[in-house]
């Protein structure tokens, strides 16, 4: 994590001369508007990785002479099927194709999307109160 911070930081210092240069150079403010703005977020994603690399422990790639295997383990848990994404694509196509088309749509994408996001969200809490 303190290679990313320092990473970030470093280009954080690039795009604020990039846009201090871009600004000067080209007196146009859109352009330097979104350049000050990429520092913005680079300094904070900067800023943020430092922070909390100084509170975790070393990983393995903050180590020289570590291996491969060294970060192995458990990356996490991923759910094996769930049809709310389908449900979620459905309605979330419907709704844009409601923009293009006629506003009438949405209120069957509305639906969909609210009934795959429930779904969705609570997926893996379903049968949980029941006493056996």
């Amino acid at each position: 994590m303190k290679i990313q911070g320092t990473l970030f930081l470093w280009l954080s210092v690039f795009i604020l001369g990039i846009a201090v240069l871009y600004g000067v150079w080209s007196k146009e403010a859109a352009g330097t508007t979104a350049l000050f703005l990429a520092f913005g977020l680079t300094i904070m994603i900067g800023f943020y990785l430092s922070f909390t690399a100084r509170r975790v422990d070393a990983m393995a790639q903050d180590n020289k002479d570590a291996d491969v295997a060294d970060e192995a383990g458990e990356v996490g848990f991923f759910s094996p099927h769930s049809w709310q994404p389908f449900s979620l694509a459905v309605g979330g196509a419907l709704g844009f194709l409601g923009i293009a088309i006629g506003w009438w749509l949405l209120y069957f994408s509305a639906p969909l999307i609210l009934v795959g996001l429930w779904g969705w969200v609570f997926e893996y809490y379903r049968g949980e109160s029941r006493t056996q």
